[in-house]
């Protein structure tokens, strides 16, 4: 059951961020408005209608220890006076209670709630009401209902969105990107295929190659035959990884653009990915193993003898399934890594993972002699499993720092992190070494070529990442930029690097827009994130050139635009904002406002983004993306001030 369980994180958790169940349906029928009592006082009138026989609990009352009506703001400091039931009511002996006596309304319910606002009162109040009720012999909570009523007398939201007048498809300049920018889809299939190459390396995997290669090319009628049952063999196993990303396709076409994004910023999701990704390393340290049930397996099985094109298919399935504790850790970490981009990375990444996978059964079928030159299976596949764990550490502690860096809780710090890594890789070498013992791994009497490779490997990794964790120049590790915090979120309080990097004045687009029309300067809008590699990537290396630097600080203003903010605007400017799209959006947090605001004005949801604009918000150039060459990034920024300049001539 536990493994059982595990595995229903692994795979599905993903979907729980964006999917809900259509089949469920709210048993009460909620409806709200409110009156004005005085200023910054007002009642919330809740009526609803209740199928015959269903009982729902009156508010103010204690179910042994349960409130059996929660009323919650979005913002917190609008305070609740009082809450209590209008309508017909009757009193209940309840059993599930300790017969304790309880009120309950009886198919309609009316109840009143009486508010008081200690900041400005919004045009909009934005909450959730959450009720319990009973139904026969079935005790159960509603689903919430997420209620939007008008307040009279309320200050309208200040936020913009919509910029009227941009028209980013017909720039004065026709400088920039088209379109949205997704990491290089042939990138990321060659991540995936890597990914693919290692997994053959496993125990999982890699003694199943000449087994299955023999099967086809004995047991088959004919040479060609057996060849063209391989070449099925793999196609089938490649087909399969690849329809694994199927629901994230049909997931983009029914959900927010901003979907994917929030699945890399969303901070209880990568506390869940952090606490998956050690269990991946536990299962391959050889504390446990992560495995489908076995009834799963059986199953594929079973079918795989049927002797034709099915059988075959169900036997690639077999594999996948058999295969799952060492390649289930290898392309969750891929997919985890780039769902952020959108479905058709996932579906590339899977394709390149699948096709490597299933590329020597075919390729080992047609050239059978090459199976001789395969080294045998021994104790170097238990050293792959263990060092795999080790990088599985290293991407849990890269998702945990995620949400630390979103919620600002300052516990891993840049140095912090570092040192984690820095701990992980002395530990492989250690583990290579053979003075490190972990599972079931073979002392080592030989230092093979390999082996010493690896050694050498981690040990100047190891070295390099040393400066890390000192408050020095040498501490910018170039080489792993956008992957560390960024330096801004140091334990020291004056890193030495802070003053060479670019501080962007605002983080408020009007604030940004004013100075800009003060200063007679275009605006440079930066759509970023504090859990985006790609951004801080830009800022540490890019950002840095001495074009780059000078262009900014002196041509510009800048401003950054968190889109994964968790901090709550106040209560005047929470709403709930009509896309584009017709969806209508709750606008609660600062990133909710920025990534809104990215989606209708210049069409991606992705990070980073850079935009620029006059101050009548009149589009200079088409946008730009993730660009590590300085160069071409100067360039842009040099064809902005020329379409500025246009304009002002």
């Amino acid at each position: 059951m536990r493994k059982q369980f595990l595995l229903l994180l692994i795979l599905f958790i993903p979907f729980a961020v964006f999917s809900q169940d259509s089949s469920t349906t709210a048993v009460f029928n909620w409806t709200v408005k409110a009156n004005k009592l005085a200023d910054k006082k007002y009642e919330l009138l809740f009526s609803s209608t209740g199928g015959a026989g269903t009982q729902v609990f009156a508010p103010s009352q204690d179910l042994d220890g349960t409130a059996s009506v929660e009323l919650i703001f979005n913002d917190s400091s609008i305070q609740l006076e009082s809450f209590v039931a209008t309508g017909n009511t009757k009193t209940i002996t309840s059993p599930l209670f300790n017969n304790k006596q309880l009120m309950v309304s009886e198919g309609n319910a009316n109840w009143k709630a009486v508010v008081e606002f200690k900041n400005a009162v919004p045009a909009q109040l934005l909450g959730k009401l959450s009720v319990f009720f009973n139904r026969g012999e079935e005790f159960s909570p509603d689903l919430p209902f997420a209620f939007n009523t008008v307040l009279e007398g309320g200050v309208a939201s200040g936020i913009k969105i919509k910029i009227a007048a941009l028209d980013i498809k017909n720039p004065v300049n026709n400088c920039g990107d088209e379109g949205t920018q997704n990491k290089s889809i042939l990138a990321v299939f060659l991540l995936g295929f890597l990914g693919g190459l290692i997994a053959l390396v496993t125990p999982c995997v890699f003694p199943m190659i000449p087994v299955t290669v023999t099967f086809f090319t004995k047991k088959s009628q004919s040479r060609s035959k057996g060849i063209s049952n391989a070449i099925f063999y793999g196609l089938f196993i490649f087909l399969i990884y690849v329809a694994i990303t199927i629901p994230f396709h049909i997931a983009s076409k029914t959900i927010s653009p901003e979907i994917f994004n929030n699945i890399s910023t969303n901070v209880w999701l990568n506390l869940i990915f952090f606490a998956v990704f050690v269990l991946f390393a536990l299962s391959f340290f050889g504390l446990f193993e992560i495995v489908l049930p076995s009834s799963i397996a059986n199953k594929a099985d079973s079918k795989s003898g049927l002797g034709n094109v099915a059988g075959i298919f169900f036997m690639a399935g077999t594999l996948a399934i058999v295969s799952f504790s060492c390649t289930g850790p290898l392309l969750g970490t891929l997919l985890a890594n780039v769902a952020n981009e959108g479905p058709w990375p996932l579906t590339a990444g899977a394709a390149g993972f699948g096709l490597a996978l299933g590329l020597p059964f075919a390729l080992f079928a047609m050239f059978p002699n090459w199976l001789q030159s395969l080294p045998k299976s021994g104790g170097w596949m238990t050293d792959v499993k263990v060092v795999l764990g080790f990088v599985e550490l290293a991407l849990a502690v890269k998702f945990l720092a995620n949400a630390d860096n979103v919620m600002q809780w300052g516990i891993l710090k840049r140095e912090i992190f570092v040192g984690m890594w820095i701990l992980i890789s002395a530990m492989i070498v250690l583990y290579l070494m053979g003075w490190l013992k972990i599972g079931h791994g073979s002392p080592v009497k030989k230092f093979s070529k390999i082996r010493i490779a690896f050694i050498v490997l981690f040990a100047a990794t190891t070295l390099y990442l040393m400066p890390g964790i000192t408050n020095t120049r040498a501490a910018s590790l170039g080489l792993m930029s956008g992957f560390p915090p960024p330096l801004s979120y140091s334990i020291y309080k004056h890193h030495v690097l802070i003053t060479e990097g670019i501080k962007p004045l605002h983080n408020e687009y009007e604030k940004a827009l004013a100075h800009a029309k003060a200063e007679h300067k275009p605006l440079l809008i930066d759509f970023t994130g504090w859990a985006c590699v790609n951004c801080r990537r830009m800022e540490e290396k890019v950002w840095t050139n001495k074009e780059v630097d000078s262009l900014m600080r002196t041509k510009f203003v800048v401003v950054s635009l968190y889109v994964d903010e968790k901090t709550k605007l106040p209560s005047t400017e929470q709403t709930v904002y009509k896309t584009s799209s017709g969806n209508n959006k709750p606008i609660l947090s600062v990133g909710d406002k920025w990534a809104t605001f990215q989606t209708e004005n210049f069409n991606a949801t992705s990070q980073p983004q850079y935009a620029i604009i006059n101050a009548d918000e009149i589009a200079l150039t088409k946008t730009k993306f993730y660009t590590p060459e300085p160069t071409e990034f100067a360039n842009w920024l040099k064809c902005g001030l020329e379409a500025f300049d246009k304009i002002k001539k």
